[in-house]
């Protein structure tokens, strides 16, 4: 599998390998599936994953490898949750929430205390990250997007909308330009996304009346 850290081409003088190319591609398509409320968000997700585990090991980054075999685990647990009935709405379609400001605090402070957990394991063992911090920040945010999903809360494009903003100039300042192209369209899907699952949020929070068809 040694092909997938090979170079696919070369745009603007950067130099984008396939394996960057195509679990980014993947990643994308399974943002935009979430955006739909569509199970095969999940399965994206793992695919995407296991391409960039492969990649990884293959190129002896074990702590990259490593964070793809959470998201990896983590996509499966979504998709469980995403397939349970009392996840559905009244038709049929994955049921989404705002968070009560209790979830939101749990969201926050489990954020702050992985990114500072994983942020100094990785400064521990400089060969686990090329940016301990930031890619840290990256990868705690990226658990708790999708933690958030799986439990159809809105802010789950919140929590996307945070990883992007340290994501894509922390990609093109090191030469991962292709994620950092599909990180600024992680971006716009997430402004759509983050729109679409307000409004239903506040459509499924809206009372049925008394004698009016569910």
């Amino acid at each position: 599998m040694n092909w997938l850290n090979s170079e696919a081409f070369t745009v603007f003088g950067q130099h984008i390998k396939w394996a960057d190319m195509m679990g980014n591609t993947i990643g994308l398509i399974a943002l935009a599936l979430g955006w739909r409320r569509s199970l095969w968000t999940w399965p994206a997700q793992f695919l995407a994953g296991a391409i960039l585990l492969t990649a990884f090991a293959t190129a002896h980054l074990s702590g990259s490898a490593g964070k793809q075999v959470i998201v990896m685990a983590v996509a499966v647990w979504g998709f469980w949750q995403w397939n349970r009935g009392e996840r559905k709405a009244q038709d049929g379609s994955v049921a989404v929430r705002f968070a009560t400001w209790r979830e939101r605090a749990y969201l926050v402070g489990g954020a702050a205390l992985g990114t500072l957990a994983v942020g100094g394991l990785f400064t521990a063992y400089p060969t686990l990250s090329w940016d301990p911090w930031p890619d840290a920040y990256i990868f705690v945010g990226t658990i708790v997007a999708m933690y958030a999903q799986a439990r159809g809360m809105v802010e789950f494009w919140f929590a996307w909308l945070l990883v992007d903003l340290v994501g894509v100039p922390l990609n093109f300042a090191n030469g991962f330009a292709f994620s950092g192209f599909v990180y600024i369209i992680y971006g716009a899907l997430v402004l759509w996304g983050m729109r679409d699952w307000w409004l239903r949020s506040r459509q499924s929070a809206q009372p049925v009346l008394e004698g009016a068809p569910a």
